[in-house]
């Protein structure tokens, strides 16, 4: 089997919605094919370009802010998943970072946040950048609403699937 029978195969697998197929030759060839699954959260459009965003250390006055301020409860701490997830639902829904890297909230130390608490967005409003290997891309909110809260620090790492924003 050549390069191009493959290639034409896949594309009818991914017509058909096959997910799976294994064709086996009378010479005793082998083919697996197997179609990764689509990841919705990982659609979001993250191709955008920007000079390189220099992180600045947090101030001594921050870190003694950060020490003195009480420890909080999470939320949901002593809630079952269930409660968790209804309480999820009715606090809004969740802008999700679509890659691991750092999370900036402005495209440098000296610009305007993108967003902040009690802004209005569309699906289209950038929200912030992720920097990943030195590319700094755009994470769009992806839905309209308010943004209650801003989850995550600036310059912070991020991983895939963190809940950066909340919007109502």
């Amino acid at each position: 089997m050549d390069l191009k029978q493959i290639k034409e195969l896949m594309t009818a697998m991914e017509r058909a919605g096959i997910k799976k197929l294994t064709i086996k030759q009378k010479g005793g060839d082998e083919l697996h094919l197997e179609r990764q699954e689509e990841h919705p959260q990982s659609q979001a459009p993250v191709a955008a370009f920007y000079p390189p965003l220099y992180a600045h250390p947090p101030s001594r006055e921050a870190e003694t802010l950060a020490r003195s301020a009480p420890a909080q409860k999470s939320l949901h701490e002593d809630a079952s998943p269930i409660k968790e997830k209804k309480a999820d639902e009715a606090a809004g829904k969740f802008v999700i970072a679509p890659l691991v890297g750092t999370f900036y909230s402005a495209a440098s130390p000296d610009d305007p946040h993108f967003v902040k608490v009690g802004d209005r967005v569309n699906e289209n409003t950038v929200i912030c950048i992720i920097e990943a290997m030195k590319v700094m891309n755009e994470v769009k909110a992806g839905m309209s609403g308010t943004v209650a809260e801003i989850m995550v620090e600036n310059a912070h790492p991020v991983e895939f699937g963190t809940k950066l924003f909340r919007i109502v």
